[in-house]
């Protein structure tokens, strides 16, 4: 297996484990924790939502929609006319503390695996792959955010 075959499929057992875990506390989709999460660390607007989360605009509409008709997530006017800022409100702050409190735990489970220094270690490795893949996603030279690589 390569090394992007084994990211991807640990990504793929840390969420499906997440699911699980949650699954038990809530009935909230993890997409929507984690966009809930990602407004919370500043994200706001749907086009860097959609591109933290790793979906398409019409997905992250839909779950925006969602998140407002629940009352987690509110739209305020942006800095102009066109942009639309979205906040949590105290309800979507509450529900997004169940994720935080899973988050840690599971963290807490990892040292089961590693140590917390081969854990501190292998964070300070994955946020360098992180950041160079982000930045050769922008390409040279290329103003930007790395928004969407912040991935969860």
């Amino acid at each position: 297996m390569t090394f992007a075959e084994q990211l991807a499929s640990l990504r793929r057992a840390v969420r499906r484990h997440l699911t699980e875990i949650l699954g038990g506390r809530t009935s909230r989709p993890i997409t929507q924790l984690l966009g809930l999460k990602a407004i919370s660390e500043g994200v706001r607007n749907q086009v860097a939502l959609a591109e933290r989360l790793m979906v398409d605009p019409p997905a992250v509409s839909r779950l925006v929609e969602r998140l407002v008709e629940d009352g987690l997530v509110r739209r305020m006017a942006g800095e102009d006319r066109r942009c639309v800022r979205l906040e949590l409100t105290p309800e979507g702050e509450a529900e997004l503390g169940l994720l935080r409190e899973t988050l840690r735990a599971l963290d807490g489970e990892l040292l089961q695996y590693l140590s917390q220094e081969e854990l501190s270690e292998l964070q300070r490795l994955m946020e360098k792959l992180r950041r160079g893949m982000c930045t050769r996603a922008q390409g040279p030279g290329e103003p930007g955010s790395s928004e969407g690589c912040g991935g969860d």
